[in-house]
């Protein structure tokens, strides 16, 4: 498992577009993922334990943004034959265990988290209302464990500036995490 860096935040730059499947199937693209005051997009696994330290204060944050008029999508590029723990069956049990109040969504040809630039999970894509990137950093100080309670939440309070603002904090620190699983 190779662990790897997000590269820093290219300001502006538009989310792309996609069409993806959920975990039951139905089709998502980004205008439907969009709230009001912007978009958070995922690239998450199953099995990485980077993603496995921070998933409960995910899951708490993308619902506080919620109610400031982000929604969140998380999205799973890994190549499923390598990891059974990131198969569509495992990916739509964890998202029911822990109530995803978001969509998570399958990259089976992993042409999403290319064209996105995507290099590790987890990696996160802050956008504003008007779908320009002004986040792509951290969560917070965890990285195979769970920082301790109380860190700074990195990525919450950049995501409520930008709901707030539309522009995102100059200074942010890269996610870390395994890096995604390539076909061949």
């Amino acid at each position: 498992m190779v662990s790897l860096q997000s590269p820093i935040c290219d300001f502006n730059q538009p989310a792309i577009d996609f069409s993806l499947p959920d975990t039951s199937g139905e089709l998502w693209d980004l205008k439907k993922c969009c709230g009001e005051n912007g978009l958070l997009v995922m690239f998450i696994c199953n099995h990485c334990p980077y993603v496995k330290a921070i998933l409960k204060r995910l899951i708490r944050d993308t619902l506080e943004l919620k109610s400031l008029g982000i929604n969140s999508v998380a999205i799973m590029s890994n190549d499923a034959t390598q990891y059974d723990e990131d198969s569509p069956e495992n990916m739509k049990k964890l998202a029911q265990s822990l109530a995803f109040s978001f969509p998570y969504l399958l990259d089976a040809n992993q042409k999403v988290a290319k064209q996105y630039g995507a290099v590790c999970t987890p990696d996160f894509f802050g956008y504003n209302k008007s779908l320009k990137l002004q986040y792509r950093g951290r969560l917070d100080a965890s990285r195979k464990d769970t920082a301790p309670e109380g860190v700074k939440r990195d990525l919450f309070e950049a995501m409520k500036q930008i709901a707030q603002s539309g522009i995102g904090p100059t200074e942010q620190i890269p996610s870390m995490g395994c890096s995604i699983k390539w076909l061949d």
